[in-house]
């Protein structure tokens, strides 16, 4: 295990470190602060006056797998099985699944630069090597199939809508890589996480154009149930048996409860309303910030702003210290996302009420005149 290589996840320091600040302004967290429908609720309740205590299978409740099947049909008229969809301590426990059936010691994963911090991590705590290709404004933060040739890599990751960027792949762009990774013998791993909270277009999923396509998604973010911690992981069928077999010797099962609670869960009304919240939020705060910062692109979903800021910081990290000592505003630095230009960045989750996002935003006003 590469221990050594591993780099700490920035934002949970910043995280501490704002809760110093009983007045701090959070644009750090990226988790919901909406609570789950009630329906959650009361299936939670109902499952702990019930005793719902056991282990379920190691593949998860059948109820819930099979719901999810049903969305998506429903969502994306695919069809998959529920022994397919492997129930996951939130998508952590998929990624390393995914991880240990594509890839053995010193292969290469193919991601982008920037990207989530926990892909990489978890490559060098398996003995799995990282490449990195750059995404940037120019190819809106999506991957080209240009990039992947010449590169002996032996599953591909990307995430769609993107953290930190909010970008989509479009179907289009999404075909083109399952094509290619197809017809090179190349895994591929779609981080869905954030598909639900998608505002100006529909996002696809990688199961439309590759029906081997390791697809992960949970219900932290879109059904806001984070600390409950529970994700899904589709996998092919011929690797369901591994799959299982793994799951059962690193975490025996998913948390019942949480298990329980989310057969409620695939609400249509709280979900709409759910996503038209975090949209209005977007449009506030996009609005709010472009003339402070350079905004490259308004995010098509997830609920992060990436806001470059170097016209004041050549040091994003060093700028979002001193910004949250001196006027308690809390900002992830980009370089938690990796080298590519990244400190220069700052991302903005707007995951707190409008009135939350004004304050912060007038405290910045303020800070940068002097800027």
């Amino acid at each position: 295990m590469r221990y050594d290589k591993m780099s700490p996840f920035i934002v949970m320091d910043i995280v501490r470190e704002a809760a110093k600040y009983p007045n701090a302004i959070h644009f750090e967290i990226g988790q919901p602060d909406l609570a789950p429908s009630e329906k959650v609720k009361k299936a939670l309740q109902s499952a702990v006056e019930n005793n719902k205590f056991s282990y379920t299978e190691s593949l998860g409740l059948l109820a819930l797998r099979e719901k999810i099947c049903q969305y998506y049909d429903r969502t994306y008229h695919v069809k998959i099985t529920p022994n397919r969809v492997l129930l996951t301590p939130g998508t952590s426990g998929a990624f390393l699944i995914a991880y240990a059936l594509t890839l053995a010691q010193d292969d290469k994963l193919g991601l982008t630069d920037p990207s989530y911090p926990c892909y990489k991590n978890f490559a060098y705590m398996m003995d799995i090597q990282p490449e990195f290709m750059p995404v940037d404004k120019h190819n809106c933060y999506q991957l080209e199939v240009g990039q992947l040739k010449g590169r002996n890599i032996k599953a591909l990751q990307i995430s769609s809508p993107a953290n930190p960027t909010g970008n989509i792949y479009t179907a289009e762009s999404l075909k083109s890589l399952n094509d290619y990774c197809m017809e090179n013998h190349i895994d591929f791993i779609s981080d869905e996480l954030y598909h639900g909270l998608v505002y100006d277009q529909n996002a696809a999923t990688a199961l439309q154009f590759n029906p081997r396509a390791y697809v992960i998604n949970g219900f932290s973010k879109y059904y806001c149930m984070p600390g409950m911690r529970l994700g899904w992981i589709i996998v092919p069928e011929d690797k369901v048996r591994e799959a299982e077999i793994i799951a059962q010797n690193i975490f025996i099962s998913a948390p019942t409860l949480s298990q329980y609670a989310a057969l409620e869960a695939f609400e249509e009304e709280f979900l709409t309303a759910t996503k038209q919240v975090f949209q209005q939020r977007r449009d506030f705060l996009y609005d709010a910030l472009k003339d402070l910062f350079t905004i490259e692109f308004k995010p098509q979903g997830a609920f992060y702003l990436w806001a470059d800021v170097s016209k004041y910081t050549d040091d994003s990290y060093q700028f979002a210290k001193k910004m949250l000592h001196e006027i308690q505003v809390a900002a992830t630095p980009g370089i938690d996302f990796g080298e590519n230009g990244t400190k220069h960045y700052l991302r903005f989750a707007y995951t707190r009420d409008i009135e939350h996002l004004r304050e912060g935003v007038e405290r910045m006003k303020q800070w940068l005149k002097n800027k």
